[in-house]
């Protein structure tokens, strides 16, 4: 039984709870001639939330903690001499991983029975050859040792689906049970459900919380094995990018931060004006059948994938500026340029910064306009000097928003500007940015444990501080020469 499968007999049997309770406290009601405390709505309520809730909960955290316990007692049962030269022992796990999978696959479609599967033995070519056939590729032929541990691996696994549904189903009936046999017409199931719900609520409201926290932590954690492997003023001044996975690697920062800040910055330089430009208008000067079909059809923009964009860049824009700008100018020879994504990526950001800053203006109160107009201002001295003021720190955030839309960018990088990491002034030369190299420093099969993969949380972390004194920055400036009205 899966887990998904699980989950709906769960609620399959909370909506059953549901019922008998509200039944049962009708029935008491009517029996001893009470008056209920509460609906009996709320009995019902009550029942099924004690049925679903800790088994619930009792699931999530068996599927959190289960591949972590079982990898960690597999893992030690890995011989050495199945450890390829030069390879790591998580590099064997992802193979005993996938044939556990593909065993498991191979007994539910029949092919292969339990018997057969205790008797068999690792022969490399019947073993590639029987998984292939539920779509596992293995990257090399399969030791004895290794087979056998996978088969102990998906043993253990199975077991421990068997106690898991179990203990989840024995919660559930056991709450619910519990929860039914407990209903008197006195029992203040109201309120019950309602604290229920309250701390359903609050878990909730800390998901964000503890997402945030979560993200930090694995950044910094992962970050710190990879400074102990590769040193930090190395990582942070060197202006060489150039990875290795089989040693001599030059892992430099500073190529990589300055393609994610130049091709940022002429994404922001080209949106910005234009998508201040046209929420002024919108808001200001344009008429309400104008503005109608203006504004849902600018924010159309914000709704095309990216890699439609990077198509457009890769296709439309990239040989436009090569054949008409950097060829003749004799700027460069390619069509994959910090000029093509940074075009495409402002066009891109149009929307956010045009139909955010619309609605800000447009929340500036009437009143003030009408006050400028009565001191004899024009329409564009209200909006320099009264409007734009007052929307300062929504539009800083509307930018903000854009520029952290542009930093996190990385389709349209990799299709617009290349994947070279150089120090380089000439906007018509190909670079790259830090998400790109993220990407790619944790596709394929690589160690996971070497300084060339781990890099990538490095990355990440040093992008995720460098957000964070921006997004300071920018407050201190709004906070700073916002315009306090009454």
């Amino acid at each position: 039984m899966t887990s998904s499968v699980l989950v709906l007999i769960v609620l399959g049997l909370a909506i059953i709870a549901y019922f008998a309770g509200r039944q049962r406290a009708l029935s008491l009601a009517k029996r001893d001639g009470a008056k209920l405390h509460s609906l009996p709505v709320y009995y019902g309520q009550s029942v099924a939330l004690f049925l679903a809730v800790p088994a619930l909960f009792l699931l999530g955290a068996w599927l959190f903690l289960q591949p972590v316990l079982i990898e960690s007692s597999i893992s030690g049962k890995i011989p050495d001499s199945a450890i390829p030269d030069g390879g790591a022992k998580s590099l064997v796990m992802v193979d005993v991983r996938r044939i556990a999978g593909g065993l498991s696959d191979l007994v539910t479609q029949g092919e292969l029975s339990e018997d057969d599967l205790t008797l068999m033995r690792a022969d490399a070519t019947d073993i590639r050859a029987r998984l292939a056939t539920v779509g596992v590729a293995l990257g090399s032929d399969v030791s004895p040792a290794v087979f056998e541990v996978a088969k102990e691996y998906r043993d253990i696994e199975l077991t421990a689906d068997l106690v898991r549904n179990t203990a989840v189903l024995v919660v559930a009936l056991g709450f619910g049970y519990w929860a039914w046999a407990r209903i008197q017409p006195k029992l203040r199931a109201r309120n019950i459900s309602e604290t229920f719900v309250k701390a359903l609520l609050m878990g909730s409201s800390l998901v964000a919380i503890l997402t945030t926290v979560g993200i930090v932590g694995s950044l910094l954690f992962e970050s710190i094995s990879f400074f102990k492997m590769y040193p930090a003023e190395d990582f942070f001044l060197s202006t060489t990018w150039n990875p290795q996975f089989r040693g001599g690697s030059d892992l430099g920062f500073l190529p990589l931060l300055w393609g994610t800040l130049y091709v940022s910055f002429i994404a922001l330089v080209f949106a910005v004006p234009i998508g201040l430009m046209i929420a002024i208008y919108l808001a200001e000067y344009a008429g309400p059948s104008l503005r109608s079909f203006a504004k849902p059809a600018i924010e159309v923009l914000a709704g095309i994938p990216t890699i439609v964009y990077g198509l457009f860049a890769l296709i439309t824009v990239g040989p436009f500026l090569r054949d008409w700008i950097s060829q003749p100018l004799g700027l460069g020879t390619s069509s994959s340029s910090v000029m093509t994504a940074g075009l495409v990526m402002g066009i891109m950001l149009i929307p956010f910064i045009s139909s955010l800053s619309d609605d800000i203006i447009n929340a500036v109160p009437q009143a003030m306009r009408d006050g400028s107009y009565g001191l004899g201002a024009t329409k564009s001295e209200t909006i320099k000097q009264v409007i734009l003021p007052a929307a300062l720190p929504g539009i800083v955030g509307a930018f903000l928003l854009a520029a952290s839309r542009a930093i996190g960018e990385t389709m349209i990088v990799v299709m617009g500007a290349g994947a070279s990491a150089r120090l380089d002034l000439n906007p018509f030369e190909a670079m790259t940015t830090i998400t790109v190299k993220i990407v790619s420093q944790l596709t394929g099969d690589t160690e996971f444990a070497s300084p060339e993969t781990l890099v990538a949380f490095a990355l990440g972390l040093t992008l995720f501080v460098f957000t964070l004194c921006l997004n300071i920055l920018a407050l201190y400036i709004v906070r700073t020469y916002r315009e306090q009205y009454e």
